[in-house]
């Protein structure tokens, strides 16, 4: 029995190749994903060492707000110069040295905008001369208040040169220095992890970088010789307090690194959702392959039935063959999963402004992980079948015709239950009735709707096939495509569905994010009250911000009737964290955003007052006239008075302290601006003239509202595209079960095709045939997922609906799209099996057996 299934797999190389390269896709990104992080944190790793080289303890100040990897960028309380002085004292200590190194410091480029990166920082720092690590590659070192030095990396990004006069952006408005210098970095690199720095004298970079002299962000502590580093890290921690975090170098390293791998790990979770998609998709084609080979072999295994084979043997056969495809597909998958974490490490390396990779690696999670789920997915889908093969009668060796399609109720009632699973999981999730658990319970919703519906799918397969169909009756290959493709409703459903769960996929994120955008844009449309609105691109970590002067200069341009400055800052409110924002008018909350009064009076503020949505009110249980504190990035905290309480909105902020509290926000400079035009005055006066005041702040530009609504909202782009690019991944595995449904299907349909052939059906005729078979079944798994998708993303905007999400918009234009590329896909799926179809012989074909 082992040799004749090996003959037999060996016998359908082809037909089953499509099979296994479905898995060898899905176990790609598996391992992939697994290559990608081991080997980002294992280049964080590099990095953090390089970094903390030469530090045996490390002295920083605890923050004043704990910020999470998804809430922001942490800011680090400044220790002041005293406590350095202190370090100093501290017996085994042979050096301690302060350092001045904080995020936003951005360098004006010869091209008059500021030099940005994709996630590593732009750090100001003070100078602290060279060592083994940093070495000056040009010019000298900053000695004036007036000079700087940068690294390599961003000279070159830049495009500037020592001698040049060039603007800094940092706390304080731009101020322009003299480059004296570029520095690089041990092994010839011109940036560590892809970082930007700017170095200034120590007082400048105090005042710029932490808005107060004589402070740092911490202090790097060299051991004299024979003393321990834990020992010294004791002793140090003992001296200063609890008020400070004393770390020895080794330690700093790793955290600092593991925060990076914090976020790996969400990327790495990502990836493997969509290797679940591939492999779920996969697992259609897989069942259906099985399924019609299971079919065509009915004569031959009920021939070994009818000599002596068990149903025990004839399951081993079928899982026989699926092992051995799973194997290869595994090692494949494998291979193809190094290539691709490999590449796409680099990419991200050259994004990250050339981050030096460690030596790719390949962890045990990934050989494990493409092996198990590789053997596992396939075996699975083969196993249905395979128990439909056991049962094969003897009998049926002696019968021209297999079985026939057995009734549809079983499998109907089965879906109906499995959707009914789906949908009562995917309520509990949305509507936050599954406590901890809520992702995994709308994911175990979403993947049981999918093969519930998938299980129905053969139910209204005959009908809706026979009424797409009906486009293309109007010939006889038109007709015999249509009859074919709804021959074999199960078959026809499989093949369908794997199409489906891509394009559900799609178009239901599309949904969500469509209504996302749609409910903003009315929104602000509704109740922002400003002709023109400033700011800069507001999806990083660190939006942009402007000198607060501005907000006076353009309070004083004719026909401006208000303007008002936005700041904003994660603060910790009665010990929660909250975000707080401050305005340089009061009266914008309600003259501006429209606001309405809950509680209290919102038309003003005191300076030891606030004022609180009405949602965030509720969920702190504050009221009017109770006291809380305020805990800011910076700086003390401080007691203020509820004084009023508005009605929540996505355009306020949860609460809002006097514009003074700024002065201690992580940003202390507005990072909005929204002006009001007084009664006949035009926007193509003012503009201009708020334009030439932001000069000195190319990172932020003036915009009408509608034009700020759209910037704003077209951030939402970027997601969805990087989803469809993803999913498309689905959808070519989907593509390769069309093709392997088809080209099976000619190969069961050898003699029917020799006999149309022999009545006078052309070569041309006979490829329309399958080409209106595979468009017709393209098309409907395309329509299916069109209508589960948007019923999945209808879903999830009702769910949102209190976050703000109120308006349902529906893709049309989209969904058509998807529906014209289906059957582009169809055509496409239909090539190889239509060409193969047309060459048959067709003496042989009648011939067959």
């Amino acid at each position: 029995m082992f040799r004749a299934t090996l003959k037999s797999l060996l016998a359908r190389k082809v037909r089953l190749i499509l099979s296994g390269l479905a898995v060898v896709l899905g176990v790609m990104f598996v391992s992939g994903a697994f290559v990608l992080t081991d080997t980002l944190g294992r280049s964080f790793d590099q990095v953090f060492a390089d970094a903390y080289e030469g530090v045996d303890v490390n002295v920083s100040a605890k923050p004043k707000v704990a910020v999470g990897e998804t809430e922001g960028e942490q800011v680090t309380a400044p220790v002041p110069g005293a406590v350095l002085q202190q370090v100093r004292g501290v017996p085994g200590v042979a050096e301690a040295t302060g350092v001045v190194a904080s995020d936003g410091a951005l360098l004006i480029g010869s091209n008059g905008k500021a030099v940005t990166s994709f996630g590593p920082p732009q750090l100001g720092e003070n100078w602290l001369g060279e060592d083994d690590v940093v070495k000056l590659r040009e010019g000298r070192e900053p000695r004036a208040d007036t000079e700087i030095v940068v690294n390599a990396a961003l000279a070159q990004a830049a495009k500037v040169k020592v001698g040049d006069r060039v603007g800094v952006l940092t706390l304080a408005p731009r101020q322009n220095f003299t480059l004296v210098g570029v520095f690089g970095y041990s092994g010839g690199r011109d940036s560590v992890g892809g970082v930007n720095e700017v170095a200034f004298t120590t007082p400048v970079a105090q005042q710029l970088m932490l808005g107060k002299k004589d402070t740092f962000t911490n202090i790097r502590v060299r051991a004299a010789d024979g003393v321990d580093d834990a020992a010294l890290r004791d002793d140090v921690a003992r001296a200063l307090g609890d008020g400070y975090q004393v770390r020895t170098g080794a330690q700093e390293s790793a955290a600092a690194s593991a925060g990076l791998k914090e976020g790996l790990s969400f990327f790495n979770k990502v990836l493997l959702g969509f290797a679940a998609v591939a492999l779920l998709v996969g697992t259609f084609l897989i069942l259906n392959t099985f399924s019609i080979i299971v079919a065509q072999r009915t004569r031959e295994l009920a021939l070994m039935r009818a000599i002596g084979a068990s149903g025990r043997q004839i399951v081993g056969s079928v899982v026989l063959e699926a092992v051995a495809i799973g194997l290869v597909a595994s090692v494949l998958g494998l291979g193809a999963g190094i290539g691709v974490g490999a590449l796409l490490a680099y990419l991200f390396g050259k994004l990250a402004g050339g981050l030096t990779l460690a030596g790719l690696g390949v962890p045990a999670a990934a050989v494990i992980g493409a092996f198990a789920v590789g053997l596992v997915i396939t075996v699975v889908a083969a196993l249905l079948p395979a128990l439909r093969a056991a049962r094969i009668p003897p009998i049926a060796a002696m019968q021209d015709v297999a079985t026939p399609d057995r009734p549809l109720t079983r499998v109907t009632v089965g879906g109906a239950l499995v959707t009914a699973v789906g949908a009562v999981l995917l309520f509990l999730g949305l509507t936050d009735n599954a406590g901890d658990r809520t992702l995994p319970t709308i994911l175990g919703g979403v993947l049981f709707t999918f093969i519930g519906v998938a299980l129905l799918t053969p139910l209204i397969s005959r009908p809706v096939v026979t009424l797409l169909g009906s486009l293309f009756a109007w010939s006889v290959p038109g007709k015999l495509g249509r009859l074919n493709s709804g021959r074999n409703p199960r078959r026809t459903a499989i093949t369908a569905a794997a199409l489906m769960v891509g394009i559900a996929l799609v178009t239901g994120v599309t949904v969500i994010l469509d209504s996302a955008k749609g409910s903003i844009t009315r929104l602000a449309q509704d109740r922002i009250s400003a002709e023109l609105v400033i700011a800069g691109p507001q999806g990083g970590p660190r939006p942009p911000s402007f000198d607060p002067a501005v907000l006076e200069r353009a309070a004083a341009i004719p026909g401006v009737a208000l303007v008002d400055g936005e700041y904003g800052d994660l603060a910790v409110v009665n010990g929660e964290k909250t975000f707080v924002g401050a305005s340089s008018d009061p009266t914008a909350l309600t003259r501006v955003f429209g606001a309405k009064r809950v509680a209290g009076d919102i038309s003003r503020l005191g300076p030891d007052q606030m004022l609180f949505s009405a949602d965030t009110a509720k969920s702190r249980g504050v009221q009017v006239g109770q006291q809380v504190t305020v805990q800011p990035s910076r700086g003390e905290a401080r007691t203020y008075t509820v004084s009023g309480i508005y009605e929540s909105s996505q355009l306020t902020n949860p609460a809002v302290v006097p514009v003074a509290a700024a002065k201690d926000f992580r940003i202390p400079k507005p990072i909005q601006g929204y002006v009001q035009l007084a009664p006949g005055a035009r926007v193509a006066d003012v503009q201009p003239q708020l334009d030439r005041l932001l000069a000195d702040s190319p990172e932020v530009s003036v915009a009408d509202r509608d034009a700020f609504i759209k910037q704003q909202t077209s951030q939402l782009d970027t997601p969805l595209t990087m989803i469809q690019i993803l999913l498309a991944l689905a959808i070519v595995i989907a593509v390769l079960g069309i093709v392997n449904t088809l080209a099976l299907s000619v190969l069961e349909r050898t003699r029917e095709l020799g006999l149309l052939r022999a009545i006078g059906l052309r070569r041309a005729q006979t490829m329309g045939m399958i080409t209106v078979e595979a468009v017709v079944i393209s098309v409907f798994g395309a329509l299916l997922g069109v209508v589960v998708g948007t019923g999945l993303g209808a879903a999830v905007v009702r769910a949102l609906k209190d976050e703000g999400i109120t308006d349902l918009v529906l893709p049309w234009g989209r969904m058509g799209v998807f529906l014209l590329l289906a059957a582009i896909v169809g055509v496409v799926a239909a090539v190889v099996p239509a060409i193969r179809a047309a060459r048959i012989n067709v003496l042989g074909a009648i011939a067959h057996d």
